[in-house]
């Protein structure tokens, strides 16, 4: 059992076992609850919003309803408006002992409120922990530090709550959890480079998926080429590495990028 701060490998996985309600917001906006799908479409789009806005807040001390009000309502709501909402919440998680806006998802405290995280697995949050655990495993179990990279870049099917792309509230945690995936990404297929050069390539792929422009997985992924053997490959790389800097940023490769590229044509 491998455990960082007092929270196990164990743990993160049996989370989502034991969950009653999984969130799925990485690539798509599903829930599931007690193993069964809710439709998309369960209630109004603010109730929706409001369960959304509940994810990207869960981390934090709960909201006050004119917080929330303010918002995702903006100037025009009231609070109409955020009973209503709550209700629709409410109703599509079938919490039959809600009251007065209360419920084992969705926690009140006065006029404030919180998403009840010990009662839900949420996928996004899932990745950032296995991310915290790999992080702090790489210097001394590298072995399990891959097996928890593992777990969280299987977990990235895409950016978050791409049904809220044009939302401002939804934008910090949007790049927050991209730049977490490419970081897990470089990780694991760094670990790997040496033992496993082709799924350090595929890694550094998906990575290029996520932000084409991420040197960092160039570099990698020219490196796993040599130890494949394949120079014409590995200076390809770089070549394209290049055009896409130049294109998007009018900007060279970085020194070290450069110098591997001399090592590869030397």
């Amino acid at each position: 059992m491998i455990e960082v701060d007092n929270t196990t490998l164990e743990d993160l996985v049996a989370k989502r076992e034991n969950a009653q309600l999984e969130v799925f917001t990485l690539g798509r906006f599903t829930l599931r609850l007690a193993g069964t799908d809710i439709p998309d479409n369960w209630g109004r789009d603010k109730a929706i919003q409001l369960f959304q806005f509940f994810i990207i807040s869960r981390n934090r001390t709960a909201l006050h309803k004119e917080q929330i009000i303010d918002r995702l309502w903006e100037e025009d709501g009231t609070d109409q408006d955020f009973k209503v909402a709550l209700h629709g919440v409410n109703k599509m998680l079938k919490s039959k002992e809600a009251t007065r806006g209360n419920s084992k998802f969705i926690q009140r405290q006065g006029a404030s409120y919180r998403l009840n995280t010990e009662a839900i697995w949420i996928d996004s949050q899932a990745m950032e922990g296995f991310i915290e655990c790999g992080n702090k495993l790489e210097s001394e179990n590298s072995e399990m530090a891959i097996v928890s990279y593992q777990y969280a870049v299987s977990l990235y099917k895409g950016i978050f709550l791409p049904n809220r792309v044009y939302e401002d509230w939804t934008t910090m945690e949007r790049e927050r959890l991209q730049m977490l995936a490419l970081g897990a990404h470089v990780s694991l297929s760094e670990l790997l480079l040496k033992e496993q050069p082709n799924e350090a390539i595929r890694l550094t792929e998906e990575a290029l998926n996520i932000d084409p422009t991420w040197e960092e997985a160039f570099r990698i992924q020219m490196m796993a080429h040599m130890l494949n053997g394949n120079r014409p490959q590995a200076i390809k790389t770089y070549q394209r590495c290049q055009q896409i800097l130049d294109h998007e940023f009018g900007i060279d490769p970085l020194p070290e990028t450069q110098k591997l590229y001399q090592q590869l044509r030397s």
